[in-house]
């Protein structure tokens, strides 16, 4: 099978400023990676890894400090939020403008324009400034601009977690029809493990800029989950150093409370124990906490989260503990991890993905006296049931 990129001992060597002088941090470091036409590759790792820089030099936003890559067809690429559009023009004007970048005539552009209006879902907005346009409808119109102009490659980053869940599904099912259709290589960078093991042929697992792993997307995507699972045991929480956000407020504990000895039951009180200390002297605003929870295979399961809930706080102290308590834990019996999402003054002050790893255990969630075993994790939903029964017709 031809090759699509062909990557040799690429290296990039960023100059950090610091007090002083500069300090040296290697982002890539004598990477070497052949990736076939036709195939989808994902690519995982903790932040830093490498990952969002070998996309830049592949789409040659940035260029390596040593080493070559050799790329074989037309490449498209989505990086980032609005990568290549322009504020001030239209919608119609940016998909224009972003065909001519992938060097496209106008005519193939206008040719698949109803077809990528209709997928991002803007069609009353198609004439608006971009720059009006909210994050989501940004990635929606941009995606699709990158998945239906004719190109060979595409590159994709973590820019999907912006839009809504529908779109998310609506995105990866295109990718999934452009390699096995239109035959085109996919480059996929995500921190949702389920869509990458779903999506890909192949992953590679990237730390510290080296290739860690590469094989099949369940067996490296297993060992990936292994690693973080072990590094949230053993590496408590204000340790942590695979963070992203301002970092002025920040997460220093987690844990679960409960009646059972702080054993959690399927269906019996809990209560989630969130303590952050902040940097800041004046008191936060808008303090805001999400907590994302996962099964063991990476899967979003649900979101805890004080604002959805209603629960607003407009001024808070800098340092402090934020509680949520639920009457009945809704989890099946199994194995969950927490990514912890801190907001205060409007930014993102904290996010730790796998902060806390926790058991359920089997309980009777519906007090029916009938508790059976669940082979996967999972979510209870309370339910009632009625029964009507029809006359029969005479």
């Amino acid at each position: 099978m031809s090759t699509a990129i062909d990557i040799q001992n690429l290296s990039k060597i960023y100059f950090i400023k610091e007090a002083g002088g500069k300090k040296e941090f290697t982002a890539l470091d004598r990477l070497n990676l052949r990736i076939p036409h036709g195939k989808v590759l994902g690519l995982i790792g903790q932040n830093g890894a490498g990952k969002s820089t070998l996309l830049k030099i592949l789409s040659r936003i940035t260029y390596p400090s040593a080493g070559t890559v050799e790329i074989s067809g037309r490449l498209a690429s989505l990086l980032e939020v609005g990568t290549g559009f322009h504020p001030e023009l239209s919608g119609r004007e940016n998909v224009f403008l972003n065909g001519a970048i992938l060097g496209m005539q106008r005519r193939e552009i206008a040719a698949r324009f109803d077809e990528i209006v209709d997928f991002a879902g803007i069609q009353k907005f198609i004439d608006t400034p971009v720059k009006h346009y909210s994050s989501g409808m940004y990635v929606r119109l941009a995606f699709s601009v990158a998945a239906h102009l004719s190109s060979d490659i595409l590159l994709v980053d973590e820019v999907l977690a912006v839009g809504d869940a529908e779109f998310q599904r609506k995105c990866l099912g295109k990718m999934d029809e452009a390699t096995k259709v239109g035959g085109r290589t996919v480059v996929f960078v995500s921190h949702n493990l389920r869509a990458v093991r779903d999506l890909c042929d192949e992953v590679v697992w990237l730390e510290e800029g080296r290739i860690k792993q590469k094989g099949s997307a369940r067996s490296v995507c297993n060992a990936y989950l292994a690693s973080l699972k072990s590094r949230a045991k053993h590496v408590p929480l204000r340790e942590r150093e695979d963070r992203e956000g301002l970092g002025r407020t920040t997460f220093h504990k987690l844990w679960w409370q409960t009646p059972n000895r702080d054993l959690l039951i399927s269906g019996a009180p809990a209560t989630l124990c969130a303590q952050y200390e902040s940097k800041h002297a004046e008191p936060l605003t808008n303090l805001s906490l999400r907590l994302n929870i996962y099964s063991s295979e990476g899967a979003f399961l649900t979101s805890l989260s004080n604002e959805n809930s209603g629960f607003n706080l407009e001024r808070a102290k800098g340092n402090g503990t934020l509680k949520c308590t639920l009457e009945k834990l809704p989890l099946l019996k199994g194995s969950y991890s927490l990514t912890v999402n801190l907001y205060a003054n409007g930014e993102l002050q904290d996010r730790v993905r796998q902060a806390l790893l926790f058991e359920v255990e089997e309980g009777d969630f519906f007090g029916s006296g009938q508790v059976k075993q669940r082979k996967n994790e999972g979510i209870e939903i309370p339910q009632v049931w009625a029964s009507e029964q029809n006359q029969q017709a005479t």
